[in-house]
């Protein structure tokens, strides 16, 4: 057996690099949910107070400024983008952004669902944004901060305008406590526990600015509103569900859980810590990039590429042909998977063929470190294979 082939001494301590549900934060046991509120209403005192804190917490590590309201919602990040979109959308025209599948959903929602008359469509290929300077500050737009399915990020706000007349309607699930966000360009913001806090699914979370709120309790939408999107009652915003009163019943389990994660997150240091640790985690990987010849980004633009979910493709200089690369990463994966080195780390299904590697904050940038020989000795034994 070369060297190449050799299998690498250490492994990850521990190998979940799945982009969603992700890996749970450090150091954490079943233990930590013993004081979960089960077998009681999450409409008693002690369980409203439990999804308070859940709002209160999250607004003191990221900063979200007093006049925003925080919600708890359901149906994960899904269900906080399709709220936003069937209750603010329609007032004025929409600028669409997709370079990825999830922003590409969008789109479809809104054109073939909601049927808006007035919808641009600003499209990218996977690995690249569209022109942020032809969005229309006169019109609503709802974009992904983060490309969870193409490592591709917006590198800041300030392509949103301050004097803007519509609204921003940011899908941020795979951004939100891990890359800083401007709370003044964002009307409304979405996330969901499973991405960077490591939680379970099913939760999402809601972040409307004034603005957003105006439009709300100021514009009614021409269809039939579902019941878990309704945010207003008689033309007023429910605030309730603002103090944690939600919708429908929450999983006190993943109350707690996500209340373990946040308090886990303001010991280590807060949002600033937070977006350090998912930082170091690219640059670990973007270390190795520089030198391995098979292997680059998906994003070939350094300023857009992902700190979470950090998507590579296998290069010309793999030697391999174009259909041999496109099978190979796939192989890798189920490799690491059996090795117990990697899981879930094939990139998406629809995304050009590669690997997806998440690394946000609750990810060890040590078990990053880790991971990256084993990325070569999988390589060199499936590519020996063929």
């Amino acid at each position: 057996m070369s060297s190449a082939t050799k299998k690498p001494a250490q492994r990850p301590v521990r190998p979940h690099f799945s982009s969603g549900p992700c890996a749970k934060r450090p150091g954490w046991t079943p233990d930590v949910l013993s004081a979960a509120l089960l077998g009681r209403s999450h409409r008693s005192g002690p369980g409203k107070a439990r999804l308070k804190e859940v709002i209160d917490r999250t607004r003191g590590i990221l900063g979200i400024p007093e006049d925003y309201r925080i919600g708890i919602v359901p149906a994960s990040d899904t269900g906080a983008v399709e709220m936003a979109m069937w209750s603010l959308l329609g007032a004025r025209g929409v600028d669409m952004l997709a370079w990825e599948s999830f922003g590409a959903g969008w789109i479809t929602d809104v054109s073939k669902q909601l049927k808006l008359d007035d919808v641009r469509m600003l499209k990218a290929e996977y690995g690249e944004l569209p022109d942020l300077g032809q969005v229309d500050p006169a019109r609503d737009v709802v974009f992904t901060w983060n490309g969870t399915t193409s490592g591709v990020r917006v590198p800041n706000g300030d392509w949103i305008a301050d004097d803007r007349e519509g609204l921003t309607i940011c899908d941020a699930t795979s951004a939100a406590f891990a890359m800083s966000l401007p709370w003044d360009k964002l009307d409304v913001t979405t996330w969901s526990w499973q991405k960077v806090l490591g939680g379970e699914g099913a939760h999402g979370m809601i972040v409307l600015s004034p603005r957003a709120v105006e439009r709300l309790t100021s514009y009614t939408p021409p269809w039939p509103m579902p019941k878990i999107f309704r945010l207003t009652k008689g033309g007023e915003l429910i605030e309730g569900v603002f103090k944690g009163e939600t919708i429908n019943t929450p999983s006190m389990l993943c109350v707690e859980d996500a209340l373990d994660t946040l308090k886990w997150a303001e010991s280590i240091g807060g949002a600033p810590t937070l977006v350090a640790r998912s930082e170091a985690n690219l640059a670990a990987v973007a270390a190795w990039v520089d030198q391995t010849p098979w292997v680059d980004f998906l994003p070939s633009d350094v300023t857009t590429r992902s700190c979470t979910s950090i998507c590579l493709v296998l290069t010309e200089a793999s030697g391999l042909s174009e259909e041999a690369r496109a099978g190979v990463p796939k192989k890798m994966s189920v490799l690491l998977d059996e090795e117990g080195v990697a899981y879930d780390i094939n990139g998406y299904r629809d995304a050009p063929p590669g690997l997806r590697i998440w690394g946000g904050a609750t990810v060890e940038t040590s078990d990053v470190e880790a991971l990256l020989p084993w990325l070569d000795w999988s390589y060199e034994t499936v590519k020996a294979a063929l």
